[in-house]
């Protein structure tokens, strides 16, 4: 009788853990159509144009390799981030053109233009897991202006009493 029991709840334990709310079923699982797509993206002051091409993961950016044009891994793992996140690694070769900006807004242009290049190829497979994981959201901080009066855009000048 107690063997019977135990079976029916590894049985139900089972059931349980297939569904939860938290995850999205078609998400990153490697789905997506494999096809040319195109997407802008924009950061600071940065603009990126991205195009992907059915291939191998070979990245181009301005001519040079990803690891020539961002030596740091952080910025490496951040432009590489939506296809990880779709796991869609070494199925698409990256032309970028980027210019505009300095180093992290460029990365950040980037990330925006693949994740929209991915969302356009297949819409109903990518678009959940991007947006979820907000990549497709422009960033929409930019400087702030100079203000007359003022040293910088906030920073007054010091106050003297006398």
């Amino acid at each position: 009788m107690a063997e019977n029991n135990n079976s029916a709840v590894l049985e139900n334990e089972e059931e349980l853990t297939s569904y939860t709310t938290e995850t999205n079923a078609g998400a990153g699982t490697g789905t997506s159509a494999i096809e040319p797509g195109y997407g802008t993206g924009r950061r600071k002051e940065a603009v990126a144009r991205v195009r992907l091409v059915p291939g191998s993961g070979k990245w181009t950016i301005n001519g040079r390799t990803l690891e020539e044009y961002f030596p740091s891994r952080l910025l490496q793992r951040e432009v590489n981030s939506p296809i990880v996140l779709l796991k869609l690694e070494g199925k698409f070769d990256v032309v970028v053109l980027v210019d505009g900006g300095g180093t992290t807004g460029q990365a950040g242009a980037i990330r925006l233009g693949v994740a929209r290049a991915l969302n356009a190829i297949d819409r109903d497979a990518n678009r959940v897991a991007l947006k979820k994981a907000g990549f497709l959201t422009r960033d929409a901080r930019v400087v702030e202006r100079k203000k007359a009066g003022l040293h910088k855009a906030r920073r007054a000048p010091q106050f003297s009493k006398r």
